[in-house]
């Protein structure tokens, strides 16, 4: 029987596989620490409040980052290239979401309207951050070699969700709604599309290292054609509503650290 459960547990269990998703995650989340710490650097003198919170979140990207590093030489094994069709950050610049990374190499601050897209871009993709790693927590939670890792970064992707959800509510009061509203709509459709299409790659390249028959990989493919249908249908409009979060001003303290995942 295919599961959540029973394929990721195939994929830690196999170095091979093991190795792909942590080079996978690692790649992103370091990805995501530069951006917002370049972000940071940038934020227009009107919005230097959001300085600090965007730098956190940047840190917390790049422990994320090192954790999955950490795993993996923790099992001996060195980071592999990332796939460019796995590569969910880039296929999503490519696709207009989001600010330009050729934009952040600038020295130019960055304008009101570039911080909205930020967070409404980052409101989509922390969503789906956050309901990824509650899925792994629910089966994974207590692994010895994992769990504690997954715990970690499942706080951090709440409260990055949070500090979103907060910001966005601030900013539409200020007089953004509209924009907010845009961004967020063509965010998650953009999104959705991108996420299917790096699953199915993710897919391919594990059933290749774990020798998966052609029916099971094309039963985990339909499954996830399945699921795209149905976020397009109606699916998506999770990813767009904003709502005061329980966890306020998450972003404000300092950054946790990383014990045992230096």
């Amino acid at each position: 029987m295919l599961s959540a459960r029973s394929l990721f547990q195939e994929i830690v269990d196999h170095d091979d596989s093991f190795q792909l998703f942590c080079s996978i995650a690692a790649s992103g989340e370091s990805q995501g620490g530069w951006e917002n710490g370049r972000i940071a650097a940038l934020v227009p003198e009107g919005m230097r409040h959001l300085a600090p919170k965007i730098t956190r979140h940047g840190a917390d990207e790049d422990k994320h980052g090192r954790i999955f590093r950490a795993l993996l030489r923790n099992r001996g094994l060195p980071s592999v290239p990332v796939p460019p069709e796995t590569d969910y950050t880039m296929l999503l610049e490519r696709r207009g979401i989001g600010l330009a990374h050729e934009k952040l190499r600038r020295e130019e601050p960055l304008t009101e309207e570039d911080i909205v897209v930020y967070l409404a871009h980052s409101r989509v993709t922390e969503q789906r951050a956050a309901e990824q790693m509650d899925m792994l927590v629910k089966y994974f939670g207590d692994h010895p070699e994992v769990g504690k890792a997954i715990r970690m970064i499942s706080h951090d992707e709440d409260n990055h969700l949070a500090y979103c959800h907060e910001e966005l509510l601030a900013m539409a009061r200020a007089g953004h709604g509209r924009t907010i509203q845009r961004v967020l709509r063509d965010s998650a459709l953009a999104e959705i599309r991108v996420y299917r299409d790096v699953s199915l790659a993710v897919t391919d390249h594990m059933g290749r290292l774990l020798g998966w028959p052609a029916p099971k990989a094309a039963a985990l493919a339909a499954g996830i054609r399945g699921m795209y249908a149905y976020e397009r249908f109606s699916g998506w409009h999770r990813m767009v509503g904003l709502r005061m979060p329980l966890r306020r001003d998450a972003l404000g303290g300092l950054p946790a650290g990383t014990p045992g995942y230096a």
